[in-house]
């Protein structure tokens, strides 16, 4: 059945997404997801989430190493600004729902589905052989952390699209299969100047935590200081700036700059440029490590303020889940009666 034959049930507007505790948090999570969260916060919309803890251990974790990590990322989310009275916090595996639908999911999702998603091709490599079970369906997890909320809008980088066209069809196949109009077709949104960062070292390359060089990345935990080095140091090209995107084409680390300056200041390209075109990098590199220690200092200030309160941030974690699982318990349980499950009880 294709997405035009589906019935049209109105589906109340909710914003879920998560990022992995996997530490290191840099620039890149910042404005390909965290601040972009912060933005749907403001809406008048429901939004939900998550330290995706379940999808970290698909690989193996230091389990000292991944507590530590996910109360860093719920300090980076605090800090970034969202509002635990206004969006629900919390760390997926205290929320037991995202698994057991996750499973109805697993025998609904077809094994040719699972072996054309480009991470998993990525990440396992030549060695598929020995790759987790976990790592091989974790987007039919990813479906489950979707839909178990009816969320109908999730802001993800470009990397992850291809799982939420994978989500998509997954409800449109449970959907029918079983004759209902149960899940929605949820919506990936991919906007802004900066959802995918790219290394101050190599602009062809994605801003990580696991480049080898320090110099490549702005992390949330760099002082002042550090974060000014790093852009003084940002390799650029010898041509000044253009007065137009067009001109940015074929300069991925000029483009990169730019983007960066682009998300810190909430102004267009075209409207950065109007005010850069023109200038050299020795110009611009400090205007954009102002902005960048003016927007991101704060947040490592806050960040380490937090982890310093382990307890406080365990708790709004832990009534992040109750709300969490007052909306996913009922969800699951229709899922269950739908399945034909019989007494099931979640």
């Amino acid at each position: 059945m294709s997405e035009a034959d589906q019935p049209t049930t109105a589906f109340t507007p909710r914003v879920f997404s998560g990022i992995q505790p996997s530490g290191g948090l840099t620039l890149g999570n910042y404005l390909g997801a965290m601040k972009r969260f912060v933005d749907w916060q403001a809406r008048d919309i429901e939004t939900i989430y998550c330290m995706v803890d379940m999808h970290a251990i698909t690989v193996w974790q230091d389990p000292a190493a991944l507590t530590r990590q996910t109360r860093e990322l719920a300090a980076g989310y605090l800090a970034s600004g969202l509002d635990p009275a206004r969006s629900i916090l919390f760390n997926q595996s205290q929320v037991p729902e995202h698994a057991q639908l996750a499973w109805v999911f697993n025998c609904v999702a077809r094994m040719g589905w699972m072996q054309r998603m480009t991470q998993w091709k990525d990440k396992a490599g030549k060695n598929q052989q020995n790759a987790s079970l976990g790592l091989f369906a974790y987007p039919s997890l990813m479906a489950a952390d979707i839909l178990v909320y009816h969320a109908t809008h999730v802001p993800v980088g470009e990397d992850q699209k291809q799982h939420i066209e994978l989500t998509r069809d997954i409800a449109i196949k449970f959907n029918h299969d079983y004759g209902v109009d149960f899940f929605p077709v949820t919506e990936p949104v991919i906007e802004g100047a900066a959802t995918r960062v790219m290394s101050l070292r190599d602009g062809s390359k994605k801003m990580s935590k696991s480049d080898p060089s320090d110099a490549s990345r702005i992390n949330l935990t760099d002082d002042a200081d550090t974060i000014a080095q790093k852009i003084r140091k940002a390799k650029t090209d010898p041509e000044p700036l253009p007065s137009e995107a067009a001109g940015l084409a074929e300069r991925p680390e000029a483009r990169n700059l730019v983007n960066i300056f682009s998300a810190l200041s909430e102004q267009g390209v075209e409207q950065v440029l109007a005010e850069v075109g023109g200038k050299p990098f020795s110009e611009f590199k400090p205007m954009l490590a102002d902005l960048a220690v003016a927007k991101l200092s704060p947040i490592s200030s806050e960040m380490a303020r937090y982890m310093q309160d382990p307890a406080q941030i365990d708790a709004i974690l832990r009534d992040g889940a109750e709300r969490a699982r007052a909306i996913a318990e009922p969800i699951l349980h229709r899922t269950y009666e739908i399945v034909g499950m019989v007494g099931a009880r979640v």
